[in-house]
């Protein structure tokens, strides 16, 4: 099962009824998944590579920067997401984030949890493409 497949097997919920750190803890996971998924159409690599180029790619200063990048693409609804995520409290930061970086990466995954729980694969592919382009495999 490729990860489009997986994606659409998510179940479509009112994913507004779950809080902004809750969204971001799948949005975490589904991130994280397509990043590897990315990584893979590459062809085969060392696992000790994949790991090292995923954990570039998945990483608050790098998420912090997507979430720069996907602000001009961004519906009201989808930038509201966001904007809870970064703006929420965690109990937790990055041992090596700013707290900036952290907040905006959390706002990222938020964002990516409301979008896979809401069943919006085609989005959160369109956007995950934005977050990708231009990063080497």
């Amino acid at each position: 099962m490729n990860s489009v497949e997986l994606l659409n097997q998510s179940i479509k919920t009112n994913a507004n009824l779950y809080p902004p750190l809750n969204l971001a803890y799948m949005g975490d996971a589904i991130y994280e998944m397509l990043v590897r998924a990315k990584l893979l159409e590459g062809g085969a690599r060392p696992v000790n590579e994949l790991n090292r180029l995923a954990s570039a790619r998945v990483r608050a200063s790098a998420q912090a920067a997507n979430y720069y990048k996907l602000s001009d693409f961004l519906t009201e609804d989808e930038r509201a997401v966001m904007k809870r995520g970064r703006n929420a409290n965690p109990a937790t930061r990055a041992k090596n984030a700013t707290i900036a970086d952290y907040r905006n990466a959390t706002g990222l995954e938020a964002l990516f949890g409301w979008l896979y729980l809401s069943g919006q694969t085609a989005r959160l592919l369109e956007l995950f493409e934005i977050c990708y382009e231009g990063e080497q495999s």
